[in-house]
């Protein structure tokens, strides 16, 4: 392996809330990895600082050239860049789509559990927040579709999907995602699609795909929002950017922005930049990583830990944890308490009885975490 992700970097006490909210646990809980940045990005970032002036930033042609060039490449989509709308992250643009085509009283629709944004974001635009439980029918994640069709009112304008999803790791297939296309257009929704996860992809036989790959028909009502920031551990940059084919929906997402979102700073541009041009190598040898660490902690989890169950999931490097069988009414709480540990606790994705863990660190590290849940119990 080229590049390593078995040493282990101190981030207590250098500003970041993984370890400095509560540095009296151990965490495994917000969604950042405990790796060095691709080397490349680390390289762009020395030459961008070593020019020493850092004023106002807008997007350079060499990132606009590689997030088309990534379009491409990635999803087959020939994109323009009149479609894209360059963001400070995917939360704020969560927040905007809401603001954008909700009115107070109306209301946004997502499935649960869900990142914890995606129930939140509602209340900037004082809309509704109608939520529909995912299935799982045979380890597999899907909607339930009569569920939704019951719950979607007149009043419902946005629907919110998460693919890959976030907690579940599910990759949804192309049928699933046409079917929610489908719904959105038969009750005039907006679809915002978050594909932030899309390039950490474990299960080589599941293919992501994108809402770009959608029929043309739906273009019209469709925003896609993506970023380089998980996959290449930069999301303390703060980029990301939709991809809008429709110039009313665009135009009509932008001027929700108002004043309400800071600049992006040019260290983000060229991160993003060097991310999607020369981070490819470093991608391939981290998802092989993430995979053995997956495998584990799910051997370890529903071999040596009573009262809960996990499953092999197709994406992230976040597994959702069902603690159901373990009686354990708060089971982050729990395990703060016996084990020292920080994890994602799953009443803020919906699903209290189920909590989060983040398996993005060196393997060591991560078997002593699995080590304290099995004593914890």
């Amino acid at each position: 392996m080229a590049f390593d992700f078995d040493t282990i970097i101190p981030r207590r006490g250098t500003g970041n809330i993984k370890y400095d909210r509560k540095p009296e646990l151990d965490p495994f809980w917000v969604a950042d990895m405990d790796f060095a940045s691709a080397p490349c990005i680390l390289e762009a970032l020395h030459m961008r600082v070593d020019h020493g002036i850092f004023g106002y930033a807008m997007a350079h042609e060499g990132l606009n050239q590689a997030v088309l060039s990534y379009l491409s490449a990635r999803f087959g989509y020939e994109a323009s860049m009149e479609e894209i709308v360059h963001l400070g992250g995917l939360v704020p643009a969560l927040s905007l789509a809401g603001r954008a085509f909700c009115k107070p009283g109306e209301a946004l629709m997502t499935c649960t559990p869900v990142y914890p944004p995606f129930i939140g974001v509602h209340n900037d635009s004082k809309a509704e927040l109608i939520t529909v439980d995912h299935i799982k029918k045979d380890e597999e994640w899907s909607f339930d579709w009569d569920g939704m069709e019951k719950a979607v009112t007149t009043e419902t304008k946005v629907f919110l999907l998460c693919n890959p999803q976030n907690p579940t790791g599910r990759v949804f297939p192309r049928q699933d995602v046409i079917k929610v296309a489908e719904f959105c257009e038969r009750h005039d929704l907006i679809l915002v699609s978050d594909e932030i996860h899309c390039d950490l992809i474990l299960r080589p036989e599941a293919q992501h795909f994108s809402a770009l790959n959608l029929p043309k028909q739906f273009a019209k009502r469709t925003i896609t929002l993506l970023s380089p920031s998980k996959t290449w551990n930069i999301a303390g940059l703060g980029y990301a950017y939709a991809v809008i084919v429709d110039d009313s929906l665009r135009r009509r997402f932008g001027s929700a922005r108002g004043h309400m979102l800071a600049e992006i700073s040019t260290l983000s541009y060229y991160a993003a930049e060097a991310a999607y041009k020369d981070g490819e190598p470093w991608r391939l040898e981290l998802i092989d990583y993430l995979r053995g660490n997956r495998d584990i902690l799910v051997e370890f989890i529903n071999n040596e830990c009573p009262g809960l169950k996990t499953y092999a999931s197709d994406a992230t490097y976040l597994q959702w944890i069902d603690a159901s069988e373990s009686h354990i009414e708060k089971p982050s709480g729990h395990f703060e308490q016996h084990a020292k540990l920080f994890l994602s606790d799953g009443a803020f994705f919906g699903w209290p009885d189920h909590f989060r863990f983040n398996f993005a660190c060196p393997r060591n590290r991560m078997i002593e975490g699995l080590e304290k849940i099995r004593a914890a119990l």
